[in-house]
């Protein structure tokens, strides 16, 4: 596809000297592009930060071009010192701007208008702070809750992944600010990221970790991509030509401009001939190697231009763009409204026994809060994404104006100010739980253990806090407990607390999103973006994370997230796709209506119950499970294919319409290396999460041809004689070999169809004679010919095609 620009860029790309393009692709100091004034192209500032602004002043200036290490440490840091955790280096420096809730947190509102109106209010900062592009939003697939920057990603499902962030996507271009879509792909752990290679089957690739980067790329056309750091089936990714110009260039017809991550390229001359095109940020060792090969004539030219004219055409749009759309000046107390109602849409209340919330305390009424989190809360994780938030709602603060006056609050740390045990703050904190009527504690995991560069080692929260929980169970029935966590965790006292309220990192307007859902001022409608194991033994990626040696192996392949707890049948602790509201929602009256363009879904939503709410209707497409005897493709038991988030008065009822398009219905066939339809019977399934399925109905699918599979000598005569016209050249042949008749070859031919054995091997056992191979061959090469099949590649089997 050919950019808006690129006619121009080229025109000043062609004006260039060779010294100006290897300026133009290595970058200027941490966070800029190199400016060409004379020729119209002013430098690009970039900003890190999906869930905020982050802009040290510091570390954006021009005046050098070898970006200082302890600078861009200063922008991964993960302090290992909780103490000073709020204070190092990266926050201490950062410009103050609004925190909105992670995207991991944000993906539970399943909200692409939410998430669109997150993406503006970005932009506007931006806009303010003089920047042009807005590193994130992070779209890596939460395939292991170990991961330190599961907080920095949506979900463990690509479909979500991709609606959402092409909602972020939109919002930041429509005002201007281009989005650098990352981490092109798989780097799924922080573990040994720079030379980790992740070996992902095809299959798992495309359906899986592509998919998410594919349907954002095609819904919102981010201005450019982020190349991740980890190796791919052996290949670095930003040096990986099939990545890079089959895949995005060619097969997506991407138009925008290919960046590195930070010191994420290791061989710049390869990286430019595979497509990357920017490095970020500046270095003298890779920019004097890229020289080198120009000069020598190891790299072309034209492979420099052509990374050139795309930096060049993605200067010109955002010029373009920022001339015909004015900076406004940010309302930093409308984005802090914002956060709030993001962290109130997201929050996701996982468990409410006998509806103890919303609290309705009576007068006089005592509640206790519990924990350091309360006055001190984690809103955010550590690295990159890191924002110095301008205004913080404080959770203690905001319970006690929220409830009412005559209802006595009383906070107790209840551990120490570390999150360590310490047993004096315990045992207070267990007294005056005896004389209270509610007990509501803020529990959190260790805050100092993951991050950028840094995974979880365990999925638990922190010790201490388990402890008292435990605890508070045996002496308490009304116990509310509120998590502030970076991805799913274990409860083992799940099933002993009246309630759960999910937080995650929801930013700066947590506190009083909190306190608005535990009185009953915002109805919860969070729904959970990944599934919560049990135990981490239920994990998918448990045996193999996170690798050994070097290689990653991608061992579960398709059955990410709830599509293994699923053909598994794992019970897990709250699935995919789970919440509850205070009030009630019925589906009924599923129809479908089967056009050219695919299937038109309908369905009526009710709100059934007595307060006003959102619902987030999910369509998922299931299938039966393959039967253990034929090679045929498995699939997940269902795998989301659209979703709606609806919004319904008490008593109101709405008609919710929804589409299945042929590509919807497709997997990915590794033979035709192409999405492919299987004819069969599938079901549409509506839900109010993966494991709670409302509507259920049967679409027969009329599928592309069986892609014909390649015949050698090898191949079984029950397959192979499958294929038409081979039979009747097999008789002829061996007729004339053996000298038998016609019927008598056709008679010793017909029980080899029961051989597992070769065809060649089974034709010389059955006929007792060594036949000839060449021959043979031949015969099987004109039936490949007459059925189209294509002969597999001589290639690993992890490979990607």
């Amino acid at each position: 596809m050919t950019h808006p620009f690129d006619r121009e860029a080229a025109t000043i790309v062609a004006q260039m000297t060779i010294s100006e393009k290897l300026d133009l692709v290595c970058g200027n100091g941490l966070w800029r592009t190199t400016g060409m004034p004379r020729l119209g192209l002013p430098s690009l500032l970039m900003v890190d930060g999906s869930n905020g602004l982050r802009v040290v002043p510091d570390q954006i200036s021009t005046d050098t071009q070898n970006a200082d290490l302890g600078a861009f440490l200063d922008a991964v840091d993960t302090t290992d010192d909780p103490e000073n955790r709020d204070s190092n280096v990266l926050l201490g420096k950062s410009v103050p701007a609004t925190c909105f809730p992670a995207l991991s947190v944000l993906a539970n509102s399943w909200d692409i208008a939410l998430a669109h109106e997150v993406g503006t209010a970005l932009a506007i900062e931006c806009r303010a702070a003089g920047a042009q592009i807005l590193l994130g939003p992070g779209i890596n697939l939460r395939r292991s809750p170990l991961a330190g920057r599961g907080f920095e990603y949506f979900s463990e499902d690509p479909i979500l992944t991709g609606e959402m962030a092409a909602g972020v996507i939109r919002g930041l271009q429509n005002r201007g600010v281009g989005a650098s879509l990352k981490h092109f792909a798989c780097n799924n752990s922080e573990v040994e990221r720079i030379s980790m290679d992740s070996v992902v089957e095809p299959r798992a690739l495309h359906e899986l970790y592509l998919l998410g980067f594919e349907r954002a790329i095609a819904r919102s056309s981010p201005w450019t991509v982020m190349t991740s750091y980890n190796r791919l089936n052996g290949i670095q990714t930003s040096q990986n030509p099939w990545l890079l110009r089959h895949i995005l260039r060619d097969r997506w017809q991407y138009d925008g401009a290919i960046m590195s991550d930070w010191h994420g390229i290791q061989d710049l001359p390869a990286a430019i001939k595979a497509g990357n095109d920017l490095d970020m940020p500046f270095n003298a060792a890779r920019r004097r190697q890229l020289e080198n090969a120009v000069l020598n004539g190891s790299m072309p030219e034209t492979a420099l231009d052509e990374a050139c004219t795309h930096i060049a055409a993605l200067t010109l749009r955002i010029v373009d763009a920022q001339r015909r759309l004015p900076v406004t000046r940010p309302d930093f107390a409308a984005h802090h409204d914002l956060a709030r109602k993001a962290a109130s849409r997201a929050c996701v209340l996982l468990s409410n026994r006998n509806d103890v919330l919303p609290l309705t305390p009576e007068p006089g009424e005592r509640l206790l809060v519990i924990g350091t989190g309360a006055v001190s809360p984690e809103i955010q994780g550590a690295g990159s994404a890191a924002v110095r938030p301008i205004q913080c709602d404080i959770p203690l603060k905001c319970l006690k104006a929220t409830a009412p006056e005559s209802v006595s609050i009383h906070w107790e740390p209840g551990w120490g100010a570390d999150g360590d045990h310490d047993a004096e703050r315990l045992a207070t904190a267990l007294a005056a739980a005896c004389i209270a009527e509610t007990v509501i504690v803020f529990a959190s995991t260790p805050p100092c253990f993951s991050g950028e560069n840094a995974d979880r080692p365990d999925l638990n929260l922190c010790p201490a806090h388990d402890h008292l929980i435990t605890e508070l169970t045996k002496i308490h029935n009304r116990v509310v407990v509120v998590l502030t966590h970076p991805d799913a965790v274990v409860l083992p006292w799940a099933d002993n607390v009246q309630a759960i309220l999910s937080a995650g990192y929801a930013g700066a307007g947590f506190g009083q999103a909190v306190a608005d859902i535990l009185f009953g001022h915002a109805n919860p409608s969070g729904k959970t973006s990944v599934t919560w194991p049990v135990r981490p033994e239920d994990c998918p990626a448990f045996l193999g994370y996170p690798g050994e040696q070097g290689t990653h192996l991608y061992r579960e392949g398709i059955f990410v997230g709830y599509r293994f707890f699923d053909i598994r049948r794992i019970q897990p602790l709250f699935p995919f796709g789970h919440g509850l509201s205070y009030t009630s929602f019925t589906y009924d009256a599923l129809e479908l209506t089967i056009g050219a363009d695919g299937v038109a879904i309908q369905f009526t939503l009710s709100n059934t119950g007595t307060r006003a709410g959102w619902e987030v209707c999910q369509l998922y497409l299931g299938r039966s499970p393959t039967a253990p005897n034929r090679a045929l493709p498995h699939h997940p038991l269902r795998a989301l294919k659209g979703f709606a988030t609806v919004h319904l008065e008490p008593g109101e009822s709405r008609v919710v319409d929804m589409t299945l398009d042929r590509r919807d219905l497709a997997y990915f066939d590794t033979v035709r290396e192409d999405w492919t339809v299987l004819t069969g019977t599938v079901s549409i399934e509506i839900g109010a999460s993966s494991r709670d399925i409302r509507l259920v109905t049967e679409l027969h699918v009329a599928g592309d041809a069986t892609p014909a599979r390649w015949l050698n000598l090898h191949t079984p005569p029950g397959q192979a004689l499958e294929v038409a016209g081979l039979q009747d050249d097999l008789v002829t042949w061996l007729a004339d070999v053996t000298g038998q008749s016609i019927s008598e070859t056709e008679t010793r031919l017909a029980p080899c169809r029961r051989s597992f054995l070769g065809i060649y091997d089974t034709l010389c056992w059955s006929f007792d004679l060594e036949l000839d191979e060449t021959q043979l061959t031949q015969i099987l090469d004109d039936a490949n010919r007459r059925s189209g099949a294509r002969k597999p590649e001589h290639r690993s089997e992890l490979e990607p095609s």
